[in-house]
C-alpha cells in the first residue's frame, strides 16, 4: 500500500512493537517553532481561507467568478475550520485530564 500522506517511515507512524516494548520518545527540536507559533500560523491560514471563500462568493455575486470556485473555496474554509475546532477540542480534553490529576 502506498503512503499518500508521507507519514510512514518519516517518524509519523512507527512500526508495530512487541507487548513489552518501550516506545521511543523523540525530543523536540529547540530551534524549531513553538506550539504557539504553529497554532497561530494555522489560525492565520484558516482565516485566509475564510476570506478567500468570502471573496469568491462576492465575485460570483457581481458576475466575475463561477460557482465551482465558490464551492471549492467554501469547502477549503470549512475543512480548515473543522481542523482548528478538532485541535481546540483535543487541547481542552488534555487540559481537563491535567486538571483531574492528583498531586
Amino acid at each position: 500500500m502506498a503512503d499518500p500522506v508521507g507519514l510512514i517511515g518519516a517518524g509519523g507512524v512507527s512500526p508495530v512493537q512487541g507487548a513489552g516494548a518501550v516506545p521511543r520518545v523523540q525530543k523536540a527540536d529547540p530551534e524549531g517553532p513553538s506550539f504557539r507559533d504553529v497554532f497561530m500560523d494555522t489560525l492565520r491560514q484558516a482565516d485566509r481561507l475564510q476570506q478567500d471563500a468570502t471573496q469568491a462568493a462576492e465575485d460570483l455575486a457581481v458576475g466575475r467568478g463561477n460557482s465551482e470556485d465558490v464551492i471549492l473555496a467554501a469547502q477549503k474554509a470549512e475543512t480548515a475550520f473543522k481542523m482548528i475546532q478538532s485541535l481546540r477540542n483535543k487541547v481542552m480534553q488534555a487540559y481537563d485530564e491535567i486538571k483531574q490529576m492528583r498531586v
